[in-house]
């Protein structure tokens, strides 16, 4: 269902008009600037203004398959959705990712009506992927790789070339490469590393060959390689979307991206030595940068060391 609003009163909307009215004070005092536009869309609930309810027809949008495995682990709030609650909650999600293209195209269109888009460095990203029924999951609170993945755009005409990068890259290696774009003095901490070779069409000295992420309020750390996908739990789960009957002990999960895309055949009983390997790398992360590693209890077992930094801080 569309948000109760025309687009005329959508909150996209407002915060696309303030980026214009900024950009516009900027051209007149000619100083440079630094700005920020976080558009909360298409983030639940989906929101999208009366005037597109009819952009897409959920008939169009069919749920994707799932596993053997998925069943038990399915959150207890998506159980009972229906085929075609399911197509609606896909094609609102689409609909509000138009809403969203569209106020981008607004600040970007005011950006080059001002002659301002030559010089700007523009980055465009997000906080997180998301599950369209993809392991009967519409949320993002997991490390499947619908939830993980995330756009990464980046333009500066005349300096950066155009192209695509495949190897991998993490969040925290945005700032690092602002920084040295604009050939800024770097943050205090950084732990990424700078994309500009990528950006000037060079090669990277050291590209990743994995990525790191975790989400604490279900207490889970996760690696990404080329071939594999490696899931650790404390077996804790504080957030909306406990299974029903949810495992009350901790878990590993790993996945064979070559054979197994979807990450529907869970295969760590058959690779120990690999779920050794990938235990290691999240716990040498979290030494490394962690504002508690100076805390870690002396003489902890690996498992218990991740679960010292994977539990939820929430207060």
């Amino acid at each position: 269902m569309p948000f109760p609003r025309y687009y005329e009163d959508m909150r996209g909307t407002f915060i696309a008009r303030r980026a214009e009215q900024y950009l516009e004070q900027r051209k007149r005092d000619g100083e440079p600037f630094a700005l920020w536009v976080s558009f909360m869309e298409p983030h639940s609930p989906y929101d999208f203004p009366v005037e597109d309810r009819n952009r897409f027809d959920p008939a169009d949008f069919p749920p994707p398959r799932l596993g053997t495995e998925d069943a038990p682990q399915i959150p207890a709030i998506f159980e009972d959705l229906t085929d075609a609650e399911k197509r609606g909650i896909i094609a609102s999600y689409y609909t509000s990712v138009g809403f969203l293209d569209h106020n981008l195209g607004v600040v970007l269109k005011k950006l080059s009506e001002l002659g301002m888009d030559r010089d700007t460095l523009l980055v465009y990203t997000s906080d997180h992927g998301y599950l369209l029924g993809q392991h009967g999951r519409f949320e993002k609170h997991c490390g499947y790789d619908p939830a993980l993945r995330v756009p990464l755009l980046m333009r500066w005409p005349g300096r950066i070339k155009p192209g695509v990068v495949r190897d991998f890259t993490e969040h925290v290696d945005v700032s690092a490469t602002i920084t040295d774009m604009l050939e800024a003095e770097s943050l205090p901490v950084s732990h990424g590393h700078t994309l500009r070779p990528y950006l000037e069409g060079r090669q990277v000295s050291s590209p990743r060959d994995h990525i790191f992420s975790e989400y604490l309020e279900t207490e889970q750390a996760y690696i990404r390689t080329e071939r594999h996908k490696f899931v650790y739990c404390s077996g804790q789960r504080l957030d909306w979307y406990k299974p029903e009957h949810p495992v009350a002990r901790r878990w590993r999960r790993l996945y064979d991206l070559k054979k197994d895309p979807d990450e529907l055949h869970d295969v760590a009983a058959q690779h120990p030595d690999l779920v050794r390997r990938f235990e290691s790398l999240p716990l040498e992360r979290f030494r490394k940068t962690h504002p508690d590693a100076s805390s870690e209890p002396e003489r902890l077992a690996p498992e218990d060391a991740l679960d010292f930094y994977v539990r939820s801080r929430d207060t």
